[in-house]
């Protein structure tokens, strides 16, 4: 166990499906270095969700600033600097988050735990980037002095879900994902088919995901009876429904590894667009569907696959 005493930071910025992996690489931090004031710097979405884990005494958002605003930088580099952290542990590992090693450079510049050039603790297996995300940040922390990572953990994500109604069984489908990137989400009119089956079998599908998912959501349950929660659910509330629900189906997106870490039995669908064996959901019931392109893997096989318990 490191005994050093003073403040620490945690870079990680998100995005959903990498933040709740990180968890595990948090509570190990957090056990390392139990007397210690730990800070998370994150992305606003992010704050509220870190701040309700325990895990640290303070929670930074990060404007990130383009390289160019000149007064923001100077903000976020004083602002760096006067945390006088002795340790940093950047999760992040991106070219952002080491542009920051650059920026607390100078007579206090603190032990660094990541990628960038030059940090005291560098992890320089060269196979990183193609190491599952748990596995690359428990090696990453391993380097830094912290040899047992433990696998990401939401016990602490609760939340009162009685406002939604449910009814007595249900299962949720999350059919959203990058707007930017639709080769990662199976088509509308399955999703659709999908769930007029298991209403057939007693099970209400609970379409969840973003408020800028709300439209595919009404495509998909309008005139069905399948209940649609998009925009309505936090990050807790999607833990609580998970815990709840009798499965799950989604596609390579960030709730879908809440539902998973949770212990919803869950199915999940990849497109060539994304490798599930770097950035697949982890937990105890958990399958993986796929093909080149999604628009090819029939309903039926992924009917086939969830076990609705």
């Amino acid at each position: 166990m490191i005994q050093q005493k003073g403040r620490l930071l945690v870079i990680k910025l998100g995005a959903l499906g990498d933040f709740v992996l990180a968890t595990g690489p948090f509570a190990a931090i957090r056990a390392a270095h139990p007397n210690e004031e730990l800070v998370l710097l994150t992305s606003a979405p992010f704050a509220e969700f870190a701040r309700s884990s325990g895990y640290f005494d303070e929670v930074w958002v990060d404007e990130r600033p383009s390289r160019i605003a000149l007064i923001a930088i100077q903000r976020l580099r004083r602002q760096l600097r006067r945390g006088r952290f002795y340790r940093v542990y950047d999760l992040q590992t991106s070219d952002r988050s080491s542009w920051y090693f650059r920026l607390m450079r100078g007579f206090m510049r603190p032990q660094w735990s990541g990628i960038a050039f030059g940090c005291s603790h560098p992890h320089t297996n060269r196979k990183r980037n193609s190491m599952h995300t748990i596995e690359r940040q428990a090696e990453q922390l391993a380097v830094a002095g912290i040899p047992e990572t433990p696998l990401p953990d939401l016990s602490w994500a609760t939340s009162d879900i009685s406002r939604f109604a449910l009814p007595a069984r249900f299962a949720l489908m999350i059919p959203g994902g990058a707007a930017h990137r639709p080769g990662k989400r199976w088509p509308a009119d399955n999703y659709r088919t999908l769930g007029e089956s298991w209403l057939k079998q007693g099970v209400t599908p609970v379409i969840i995901g973003g408020p800028d998912e709300a439209d595919l959501a009404a495509e998909i349950a309008d005139g069905t009876g399948m209940l649609n929660l998009a925009g309505q659910t936090s990050f807790a509330d999607i833990a609580a429904l998970s815990r709840e629900a009798a499965g799950v189906v989604g596609n390579d997106t960030g709730p879908l590894h809440i539902a998973a870490i949770c212990g919803c039995p869950s199915v999940v669908l990849f497109s060539d667009e994304s490798d599930p064996s770097i950035t697949a959901p982890r937990g105890p019931d958990v399958q993986v569907l796929r093909r080149e392109k999604l628009g090819d893997l029939p309903v039926s096989e992924v009917a086939g696959a969830l076990s609705l318990r």
